[in-house]
This record gives structure tokens, sequence and C-alpha cells, in this order.
């Protein structure tokens, strides 16, 4: 089901406009800047994802002749992804590649780890998730 009643929470690192619902956005607010009050800079990649988006995601890779098995893998099938409920995002930070796994070696990982859950996130997919999906340490979802 789609999210509806998003606000703005101001362009990603693409210069997209995302959106989140307003709890998870004041949320992911209130987190950017205690990250970067310790010093760590958190940026966003991506937050609310249509059903409409999520479907050209997948039509892209099996374009460029990924099999389906693989990207189910690591991008939800339309209709079930986390973004559509508009309390997911997905995090990079300044010298990593985005969506990577690499990032968990970063100063934003470890702060994600220790403190985003005093703001109501959570790491949606740790290595070995009963839910099969590859690991995802870029991945955070907010939590009522």
């Amino acid at each position: 089901m789609e999210a509806g009643g998003l606000v703005s929470i101001g362009p990603d690192i693409y210069q997209r406009e995302q959106r989140l619902v307003p709890r998870a956005a004041m949320a992911w607010q209130a987190m950017r800047e205690a990250a970067s009050t310790a010093g760590v800079e958190l940026q966003m990649v991506s937050a609310y994802r249509s059903v409409e988006y999520q479907e050209g995601i997948l039509r892209r890779k099996l374009e460029k002749g990924q099999a389906i098995e693989e990207i189910l893998r690591v991008s939800a099938a339309p209709g079930y992804s986390e973004h559509h409920t508009g309390r997911a995002i997905d995090i990079t930070t300044p010298g990593y590649p985005v969506l990577e796994e690499e990032f968990e070696g970063s100063e934003a990982f470890s702060w994600l780890t220790e403190s985003a859950g005093g703001f109501g996130f959570r790491l949606s997919f740790p290595r070995g998730n009963p839910y099969g999906v590859a690991y995802e340490p870029w991945h955070w979802a907010w939590q009522d």
C-alpha cells in the first residue's frame, strides 16, 4: 500500500525532491541534525517510491539482462517495497559508493548503528535477515 500525506524532506544527492510521511520526515531531520552535531554527514539517496517507480527499477534491470531472481534479492517487487510506505530511507555519506556494502565501513554507519534507534529508525535488512533480502547497510525504516 502506498503512503499518503507525504511531506518534502528536500532533495537527495541527485537533486530529486524526496518525501516521507510527516513523523518520519521529522525524525529524519532530527537524526540528520544530531549526526551533523556529532561530525557525521548523512545524505539522502532515496525515500518514498511509488509502485510505478519501483516497476521502472525492475524493468531497467531486466532490460540490462539481469535475471528476475537476482533482481528480487536486492530490489523489492512493486507493491512490496518499504519505500512505498513513506517511512524508508536509503542513506549514504561522502566518500562512499552509493547503495553498496562498503557503506558499513563508514563513520556514518557506525553512528547510525548506535544512534538511529533513538530516532525510531532501524536497519531493515541486516546480514542473514529472515526475508532472504541482500544485506543493505544503507536502508533504514522509521517505526511508529
